[in-house]
Formats: C-alpha cells, sequence, structure tokens
C-alpha cells in the first residue's frame, strides 16, 4: 500500500476506477477513461485498479460497488461515487481540482 500512498500525494488530480474484469460493461468504461484521459492531458492522473488483483487496498477503502470512482489530490479524498459515470462528467469533476 505504500506504492499507493505514493500514487494519490500527487499534487495534480488523480482519477481512480476501482474495477472488476468480470463487470458486463467494462468495455464501455474503458472507453469513458480513454477519452477523460485524452481531455486531462497532463493535468491529471487516470488510473485503473482491478480490486481483485487488489484485494487488500480494496477492502481497506470499502470499495463495494463496480465501477467505483475516486479522485484524490495531495493525498486527500476530494470525490467519491459508485456506478457508472460517463466521460464529461468525469472530466468536469477532476478539473475542479485542477
Amino acid at each position: 500500500m505504500t506504492k499507493f500512498g505514493e500514487l494519490i500525494s500527487s499534487d495534480i488530480p488523480v482519477l481512480i476506477d476501482f474495477f472488476a474484469d468480470w463487470e458486463e460493461d467494462n468495455n464501455d468504461v474503458h472507453s469513458v477513461l480513454r477519452n477523460v484521459a485524452a481531455a486531462l492531458g497532463d493535468k491529471a492522473k487516470v488510473i485503473k485498479i482491478d480490486i481483485e488483483k487488489n484485494e487488500t487496498l480494496a477492502n481497506a477503502l470499502r470499495i463495494k460497488g463496480n465501477p467505483t470512482f475516486i479522485i484524490y489530490k495531495d493525498g486527500e479524498m476530494k470525490w467519491r461515487q459508485s456506478g457508472a459515470q460517463d466521460a464529461n462528467t468525469l472530466i468536469s469533476l477532476v478539473e475542479q481540482y485542477v
């Protein structure tokens, strides 16, 4: 989890998608995240974390719904939401913390 701590302590916003490979709409979420990353460029980081491969972290953060999106900046959680989100919504949310 030390790597996670380093990851979220960035001075630019970090949008994390906690997902599972068995999600039915997995490809839709991946394409949304690609669009978000392209729109934000180097103003933010967009990261995907597989909850099945990172169970300890998912449990520590109490990730229950898939997908769950969390925005961190300077090591602090700024926003969290479970369920599908569209690219424009995610871009607007992240830009609040740029």
